[in-house]
């Protein structure tokens, strides 16, 4: 038996996050009776309907895009707005893992594979991502050091992160950074820098574990190589065990 979440997970419907709130929301049955208890264990066979719609097992599919700026990190928008999911073709119900904002560009990993989506995005496995961040503003060398410490957004703190200053420009007060992260907050960056007066102009993921954008132009995709999975998935039991 299995998890109430992870089966609908394993089926591609959604994360396993965003599965656990489907459930809270009472829009989960199994043979007929709504479930809302997360622990609920399931056997096999048994119907379990989504919002009614009864799941199946896919076979999991993985990409990485390099997603332009102005697109948003979903399948669709009811206000018309270009969406990733409309870059790859397919016919699987893949959605993305985790998100970057509107104005943001860079990598993208997208499947069907809630497990993997939750190993990738959780911040106990400590996945380290790389952006090129440029703002408004000569980033003062104290600024650096609270930042890599960790501050408080929303009352939580965040992990310790790596900047490395790759250029200031003093004429048109300008800086320009390389940062790793271990966690993908809401707008992370953005809030950060916000905190000290600065301004992201440009934010670019250029790095996603050991999946880089080489090659990739804005927009394009490709699928990830076995081997590039194996390792993403080393790198998530790496950082659960190095905690």
């Amino acid at each position: 038996m299995d998890r109430l979440q992870k089966v609908i997970a394993q089926a591609g419907v959604a994360s396993r996050r965003k599965a656990e709130e489907l459930i809270a929301e009472g829009r989960v049955s199994v043979d007929g009776q709504v479930i809302t208890e997360m622990g609920y264990q399931v056997k096999k066979g048994q119907l379990i309907l989504v919002d009614g719609k009864a799941i199946e097992k896919e076979e999991h599919e993985y990409y990485v895009i390099n997603k332009p700026r102005k697109y948003l990190c979903s399948v669709k928008d009811d206000r018309g707005r270009n969406c990733v999911g409309d870059l790859i073709e397919t016919d699987k119900r893949i959605f993305p893992v985790g998100r970057l904002d509107y104005e943001s560009s860079g990598l993208l990993l997208m499947t069907n594979d809630g497990d993997f989506t939750n190993l990738m995005i959780h911040p106990r496995f400590h996945i380290k991502k790389t952006y090129l961040v440029t703002i408004k503003g000569v980033m003062e060398p104290e600024h650096v050091k609270v930042l890599e410490r960790g501050v408080e957004l929303d009352g939580v703190r965040t992990l310790p992160c790596k900047i490395r200053i790759t250029s200031k420009d003093m004429k048109i007060r300008q800086t320009t950074m390389e940062i790793v992260l271990q966690e993908g907050r809401n707008r992370q960056i953005r809030r950060m820098m916000e905190l000290f007066g600065y301004e992201v102009t440009l934010l670019h993921r250029k790095q996603f574990g050991v999946i880089t954008d080489s090659g990739l132009r804005a927009g394009q995709y490709r699928r990830l190589k076995p081997f590039e999975l194996k390792q993403l998935r080393e790198l998530a039991d790496q950082g659960k065990t190095g905690q």
